[in-house]
């Protein structure tokens, strides 16, 4: 999810500079609510699990794009099997494809156990520019410039106060996941202050219940309960979010959202920090401290340690502060 949502703002900004450019994106069905669809900006179902299941399934959907569209040119920002079949069968057909190389090798070493290499790697926004300027398109990107990349939607979203603040403190590994024990503190320290409204995001039933068990008078939590379409326009009033490296960040970046975000086993150096989002606002553990930091790309390597002191070395006064400077300052 945060792979496709960090590809908005190069769509945006390619289309704002070739007024002559049409897209087509492929994608999850749920995904669609992250593209600002328009005249020039169209989005297309790959059902996976169902219709385009399989070789034969990709083969399907090439032939059902082929009936609607003419395409000039494919760009596969995904680069794996199923988008390499894709490819290569409008390859066939005679159609330009550029596939987006995702800088494997430099990521090995950053996250080697021993003699790690660190430093900053291309942002994968930056990767994606170059696919497209492979097929010709001007493209002027820099993933450094925070705005607005969607209007907010016409939901309405929950109650607002003086300031608001989203909260999601989950990651699909737990590589990512700041320990929920210590979340809990954060939220219940931030929720002494009547001003502020809390916002809590999460999916799958065991987050929902834990994230249910934490409401009160100014703690709300959105999981298992809200649309995505519906999380998107309550994201998109908050005044700063608060994330893990996870699909969070890269939503809020979307909509030119301040998002302090917490790093454990990966570190920003590997191209994933949301669009717009500065360097000053991610909390961790400093690879000084902890040299064997990033020891992962995207979290899901086990802890070497067996006690991800990453994340659990990050203290959650340290947090609390951050948020309550960024809201009074």
């Amino acid at each position: 999810m945060g792979d496709v949502a960090m590809t908005v703002p190069v769509l945006v900004e390619a289309l704002e500079q070739n007024q002559d450019l049409e897209l087509t994106i492929l994608s999850k069905k749920p995904f669609q609510y992250f593209f600002p669809l328009s005249s020039r900006l169209h989005f297309e179902t790959l059902d996976t699990k169902g219709a385009h299941k399989g070789v034969l399934g990709v083969y399907k959907k090439f032939k059902e794009l082929n009936r609607v569209y003419q395409f000039s040119a494919i760009a596969d920002f995904h680069n794996v099997l199923r988008s390499k079949v894709l490819s290569s069968f409008f390859r066939i057909s005679g159609k330009k494809v550029a596939t987006i190389e995702k800088g494997r090798d430099g990521k090995k070493l950053l996250t080697q156990k021993d003699n790690k290499v660190l430093s900053q790697l291309e942002h994968s926004s930056q990767r994606y520019a170059k696919v497209l300027k492979q097929l010709g398109l001007r493209l002027d990107f820099d993933p450094v410039v925070r705005k607005k990349f969607i209007k907010n939607t016409d939901k309405t979203p929950l109650a607002l106060n003086t300031f608001n603040v989203g909260f999601a403190p989950f990651a699909q590994h737990e590589g990512k996941a700041y320990p929920f024990e210590k979340c809990k503190e954060v939220i219940l320290e931030l929720a002494k202050n009547k001003k502020v409204n809390i916002f809590l995001f999460g999916g799958g039933h065991v987050e929902s219940d834990l994230l249910a068990g934490l409401e009160s008078e100014n703690v709300f939590s959105l999981a298992g309960k809200f649309s995505l379409q519906q999380e998107l326009t309550q994201i998109a009033n908050l005044d700063v979010m608060v994330s893990m490296d996870s699909a969070n960040m890269h939503m809020a970046s979307l909509f030119g959202i301040q998002t302090i975000s917490i790093w454990g086993a990966t570190h920003h150096f590997a191209g994933f920090l949301g669009i717009g989002q500065k360097p000053e606002d991610i909390i961790e553990t400093s690879v000084e401290e902890l040299s064997c930091r990033p020891c992962s790309v995207f979290g899901n390597r086990p802890c070497f340690r067996e006690d991800y002191a990453c994340l659990n070395k990050i203290e959650s006064k340290r947090i609390v502060d951050k948020i309550n400077g960024t809201l009074n300052h």
